[in-house]
C-alpha cells in the first residue's frame, strides 16, 4: 500500500505545473476511464501512468465540492482512481477508489508555488484550534460590499441573532480639496478573512477606508472608524479582487486542488478572467482558496484574494 500511495503521489504530483498552462492531451484510456468514477464524485486531471504502463492515476473530488453548503476542505484527506489498463495502454479495464497519502496533499508544481502554499496552510491547520469550534481556517483579503449607510453588522457569532460587535462603514467618498485619490464609488472598508462557517466570514484587522491610499497627514480624523477586532459578517456583503495564486489562469476549479476539474470563465467585462478583476460573490472559503462565482454564473474555487483598490494583484 505504501509502495503504491508512493507511486501515485509521484504521477500526481507532475500534473500540477500543467494545471497552470492549457490542457494537454488527454491521455488515451482517460475516457473510459472517467466513466468508472463513482457516483457522488468529479474527475480530475489524469495522470501518466506507472513505469510498466499498467496503471494509471485519476484525481477525484465529491461532487458538492464547489456548493457553498458543502465546501470541500483544503485541509481534508483527498482520493484518487488507481486504474487498472488494457496491456496496450489504450483502456481503462477497471478501478479503484482509494486514499492519498499525506505527501500528495504537499506536492508540489514545477516552479514550487505549491509547495509554498502547502507550507502556509499546514500552518493555519496548525492554528485552527485559535479558531471559534467549527470554523474552518482562512487566509485571504476582502472588503465591505454593503452599501447601507448604517454600516454593515460585525457579530460575536455566525448568526443573524448572534450580538453586534461594531460595523464596518459604508463606502466613504473622501474629500480634500482635488488631492484625494478617491474612486468614484468610494473607499471601501478592508480586511482579513481568517475564518467560514455555515455562509459566514469570521474577519479582523478592518482598516479605515481608504487610508492606506491616502495622504495620511491630510486623511480626516473624523472619517469613518470600523471595527477593528475579530466578528462575524454575512458572506453576501463581502467582495474582493482575484490575486495571482499561481494556478491557471481564466477559470475555476471543482475544488480547492490544482488538479481538479478546470472550468474557464469569463471577466465582468468579457474575456477570461485575470487578477485585474474580481468575483461576482465569494460563498465560501478554506486555506488560501475562495469559493466565488464568476460574472458568467461560473462557480468553483479560485486561490487568493487581496483587497488593493488602486491595482491588480498579480
Amino acid at each position: 500500500m505504501r509502495i503504491l500511495a508512493s507511486v501515485a503521489v509521484m504521477a500526481l504530483s507532475a500534473t500540477t505545473a500543467s494545471a497552470q498552462q492549457a490542457s494537454e492531451a488527454e491521455p488515451a484510456w482517460r475516457a473510459s476511464a472517467v466513466a468508472l468514477v463513482p457516483a457522488g464524485y468529479v474527475a480530475g486531471t489524469s495522470s501518466s501512468t506507472d513505469a510498466a504502463g499498467t496503471t494509471g492515476y485519476l484525481a477525484v473530488y465529491t461532487a458538492g465540492a464547489d456548493d457553498s453548503k458543502t465546501p470541500a476542505s483544503v485541509f481534508a484527506p483527498r482520493q484518487m482512481m488507481v486504474v487498472t489498463l488494457s496491456k496496450d495502454g489504450t483502456r481503462a479495464l477497471s478501478a479503484e477508489l482509494k486514499p492519498r497519502g499525506p505527501s500528495d496533499i504537499a506536492a508540489g508544481n514545477a516552479d514550487g508555488a505549491d509547495n509554498d502554499f502547502a507550507a502556509r496552510q499546514a500552518e493555519l491547520d496548525a492554528n485552527r484550534n485559535a479558531l471559534p469550534a467549527g470554523t474552518e481556517p482562512c487566509d485571504l483579503g476582502a472588503w465591505s460590499e454593503d452599501k447601507d449607510l448604517a454600516g454593515l453588522n460585525v457579530r460575536a457569532e455566525p448568526s443573524v441573532k448572534a450580538r453586534v460587535l461594531g460595523k464596518l462603514p459604508p463606502p466613504y467618498h473622501l474629500k480634500m480639496g482635488g488631492a484625494e485619490n478617491t474612486p468614484e464609488s468610494g473607499w471601501l472598508t478592508e480586511f482579513r478573512i481568517i475564518g467560514f462557517k455555515d455562509g459566514w466570514f469570521l474577519i479582523e484587522g478592518a482598516m479605515p477606508p481608504g487610508k492606506a491610499y491616502e495622504d495620511d497627514k491630510r486623511y480626516p480624523r473624523n472619517a469613518p472608524k470600523p471595527y477593528a477586532g475579530r466578528g462575524w459578517v454575512a458572506a453576501n456583503k463581502v467582495g474582493a479582487s482575484y490575486a495571482n495564486g499561481y494556478t491557471r489562469m481564466g477559470g475555476l476549479f471543482q475544488a480547492p486542488f490544482v488538479d481538479a476539474k478546470w472550468t474557464p470563465a469569463l471577466r465582468k467585462l468579457g474575456g477570461e478572467f485575470d487578477t485585474d478583476d474580481g468575483p461576482k460573490r465569494i460563498l465560501a472559503c478554506s486555506g488560501h482558496w475562495a469559493l466565488v462565482e464568476s460574472h458568467d454564473g461560473v462557480r468553483g474555487w479560485w486561490r487568493s484574494l487581496c483587497s488593493n483598490q488602486v491595482t491588480n494583484c498579480s
